[in-house]
């Protein structure tokens, strides 16, 4: 059906559900070729949080001396670490992954948005077999798993929101922007250092929080934490980051539908 422009933009949130066997298609695709021909296999999900968390672990935890409370900082850095792996190849894959399948977009219909959600789906797997490292560290740590491991889910859920609200929208722009991609890993970069993922949020400023709080993932990462370690939950901040979460998540998937029309044309 052939539309005016001028009738504004239309979610079509029905047309998603009409598809959705489409984008566990799509999904698992790319699971398939994220370890097809790899040496190690899924074991690359824990090498890379693993070896980040030792090398954080020797530079500021042994030679700049940051404290990390009463948690072990390998555990408190692995646990940030988890999340964050999670996140960044998330987004980083959503973002490239509508130029990645030009030859699927120019030749079939069907909702664009399920490409950048199934390369968000895809990491899910990648997250649930580095927890399981998580427990084991735990475990040799000695930290007791609480009521509160149970919300564990819940921050899973809002970290894939967040990535796919991020992964939407930069995805949409790459199509037209492609020098998106080569600013990409510095803003990755940045985002990483400007949240506390391998510091505690204790140490940084009063004045400075609320600045911090409009990160999303602050609250997403500390929530996280707390519900592994068994700490009191900050829920204002958790509040927070699901707020502004769910609000970057529909602007993404408004921009998203209003550039869908002209991927084919521009990919």
């Amino acid at each position: 059906m052939i539309e005016s422009s001028e009738s504004g933009v239309h979610l079509e949130l029905g047309e998603l559900w009409e598809y959705r066997e489409l984008l566990y298609f799509l999904t698992w695709r790319d699971i398939k070729v994220r370890y097809k021909q790899t040496f190690m296999g899924a074991a690359w999900v824990i090498v890379q949080p693993l070896f980040t968390m030792i090398l954080f672990t020797l530079f500021f935890n042994k030679f700049v001396g940051l404290k990390s409370g009463n948690i072990p900082y390998p555990y408190f850095a692995y646990a940030g670490l988890l999340l964050w792996t999670f996140f960044s190849n998330a987004v980083i894959n959503g973002t490239t992954s509508l130029i990645s399948n030009t030859n699927l977009i120019t030749k079939v219909y069907f909702p664009r948005m399920f490409i950048p959600a199934a390369a968000v789906g895809a990491g899910l797997v990648d997250l649930a077999v580095a927890s399981v490292f998580l427990l084991v560290l735990g475990f040799h740590y000695g930290i007791r798993p609480s009521w509160s491991l149970l919300l564990m889910p819940v921050f899973f859920l809002l970290a894939t929101l967040l990535a796919l609200g991020v992964g939407l929208l930069a995805s949409a722009l790459t199509v037209r922007y492609r020098d998106l991609r080569h600013a990409l890993p510095f803003i990755i970069q940045f985002w990483l250092f400007a949240s506390p993922v391998i510091y505690p949020f204790a140490i940084v400023p009063s004045k400075w929080r609320w600045v911090m709080l409009m990160n999303p993932f602050t609250g997403i990462v500390e929530g996280f934490r707390s519900s592994v370690t068994g700490a009191a939950l900050g829920w204002h901040d958790i509040v927070i980051a699901a707020g502004i979460t769910l609000a970057l998540l529909v602007l993404s998937i408004y921009v998203f539908r209003r550039a869908e029309d002209t991927f084919a044309d521009l990919i």
